[in-house]
């Protein structure tokens, strides 16, 4: 979903200055990843006690266009406004927006009997993922940049295939959309923790944007494939 990704060079960063400038980035992004988390719940909250989510489920193609229309516009004025505090209050308002529409989502799993059990599961292994993607980009010396390209390619044909299944209404279409976009935003995930680390970012609202974006998609999509293989219906 963030087409507004920079391209990985680390030669803007040099000697110790760099390395702090690219320790503060990183730490900048981590702890405004975790304040995210907040507006994210508190959204999700909101959508579950008004309504809101059954509203989203009886209406998925104004849902969608919604969806759309928010999340980009609210990624763009992020970007906009990325040098200024406004950027850090417009990051906050996206991810209560996103919170809001995974309500619906969220909602569909607690019906279940076991649905509480398979959120703190699907949390568990988006945190898993992000721990081993994390270790990864710190460790290697393999540059992952050029899959880049590729994947934003592949996270545009997910936006389509989604799209095209709210009017095809294909079981099949459904799940391989989900396991196509763990694996591609696992591998988003992978690409821009490395390109944080290695001072491709130096801005921590557009790094903090982009790795909540990637986290976001593992975890609804993750959600998904356990609240239909694994969700206790009786």
């Amino acid at each position: 979903m963030n087409d507004f990704r920079q391209p990985l060079s680390s030669s803007t960063y040099g000697g110790e200055l760099g390395q702090a400038a690219r320790n503060k980035v990183l730490r900048n992004t981590y702890w405004l990843l975790a304040v995210s988390m907040v507006p994210t719940v508190l959204g999700a909250l909101v959508g579950l006690s008004t309504g809101f989510n059954q509203l989203m489920g009886s209406s998925p193609g104004m849902t969608a266009i919604l969806f759309l229309v928010g999340a980009f516009g609210l990624m763009f004025a992020i970007e906009r406004n990325k040098n200024s505090s406004i950027g850090v209050a417009l990051l906050l308002a996206f991810t209560f927006f996103m919170g809001l529409m995974l309500s619906r989502l969220l909602g569909f799993v607690l019906g279940m009997g076991n649905g509480a059990q398979l959120i703190m599961l699907a949390f568990g292994g988006t945190a898993a993922v992000f721990g081993t993607m994390a270790s990864i980009a710190s460790t290697t010396k393999r540059d992952f940049s050029g899959m880049q390209k590729f994947l934003f390619i592949g996270v545009v044909i997910l936006i389509v295939a989604s799209l095209a299944n709210i009017f095809l209404q294909l079981p099949a279409l459904l799940l391989t959309v989900a396991v196509m976009a763990i694996g591609i935003f696992s591998a988003l995930l992978l690409v821009d923790l490395q390109r944080i680390i290695n001072g491709g970012e130096t801005n921590y609202i557009s790094a903090t944007l982009a790795v909540y974006l990637d986290l976001y998609n593992i975890f609804s999509n993750l959600l998904m494939l356990l609240g239909i293989f694994g969700g206790d219906r009786e």
